[in-house]
């Protein structure tokens, strides 16, 4: 999976600008060049999938109260089409405001694949799966729908990518040609995360470090495997300097714009 050029993952769609996880958002992730679009998954008391970060509402969904606050599992899709997502991000950064920003639905990952599919390429997470049962199958069923469990692109179409190596082992078992990462947590040392690299290469193809958790080692370590390295999140110019500089094949940022122009220009 890897590439000669580190790929821009737009991390929730381009958020520094735009609402996170709204179509305005990854629309403006792809003006701004971004190689892949990252969703992240929760699931409905209905058993839908849709994409937040937030197993909560509270601090993205705006409208009626019964409907839009409280657990996203709680409710049912047709309660959370009554709330809108992007208002909440005119307030909070008045310098992006936007009046198209208001009235930001709730994506289905149906949604998204139906919007993108074909013109981009998509890095979900599984969030919690263990508080969402059959949320992978659900998963698959529906990248199965849209062609996109086979997939012999160079860099693939869709990575997968979880915290929970049990969500990914069942990945591996339902699509066993998918792409995956395992997500490393914030507060693991790049030598603990080394222990961990024979593991997580029986069942995945990379490994998903927070920024700072990332020395020349870990990389190395990771590459003699055949682990990709994607670290997570990279906003500020040292930071690209540094992660460009010690090998790592992708990095996540809330502004791929920077990121794109950064690394276009190595």
């Amino acid at each position: 999976m890897a590439s000669d050029e580190p790929l821009v993952v737009a991390h929730r769609g381009a958020s520094a600008y735009a609402p996170e996880h709204t179509f305005a958002a990854w629309d403006l992730a792809l003006e701004m060049g971004a190689d892949y679009l990252e969703q992240d998954l929760q699931m409905t008391a209905d058993g839908e999938l849709v994409v937040l970060h937030d197993s909560t509402l509270d601090r993205t969904a705006r409208g009626p109260a019964e409907a839009c606050r409280g657990p996203v599992a709680d409710q049912s899709l047709d309660a959370l089409r009554r709330c809108e997502f992007g208002s909440w991000f005119n307030v909070a950064h008045p310098e992006h405001a936007n009046p198209n920003y208001d009235g930001q639905p709730l994506p289905r990952l149906r949604d998204v694949l139906e919007r993108y599919a074909g013109r981009a390429r998509f890095y979900i997470e599984t969030k919690r799966p263990d508080e969402a049962p059959g949320m992978e199958d659900a998963l698959v069923g529906l990248l199965t729908e849209f062609n996109l469990t086979a997939d012999s692109a160079a860099p693939p179409t869709v990575i997968l990518q979880s915290f929970s190596a049990a969500s990914l082992l069942k990945l591996r078992e339902l699509a066993p040609d998918a792409t995956l990462v395992q997500l490393l947590p914030g507060n693991l040392a790049a030598w603990a995360a080394r222990n961990r690299l024979d593991e997580i290469a029986e069942y995945a193809d990379g490994i998903g470090p927070q920024k700072d958790r990332v020395d020349r080692a870990l990389v190395d370590a990771a590459h003699e495997r055949g682990l990709v390295v994607h670290p997570y999140t990279v906003n500020q110019t040292p930071d690209l300097t540094r992660l460009i500089g010690l090998g790592v094949n992708g990095i996540f940022t809330d502004h791929p714009d920077v990121a794109r122009k950064f690394v276009s220009s190595r």
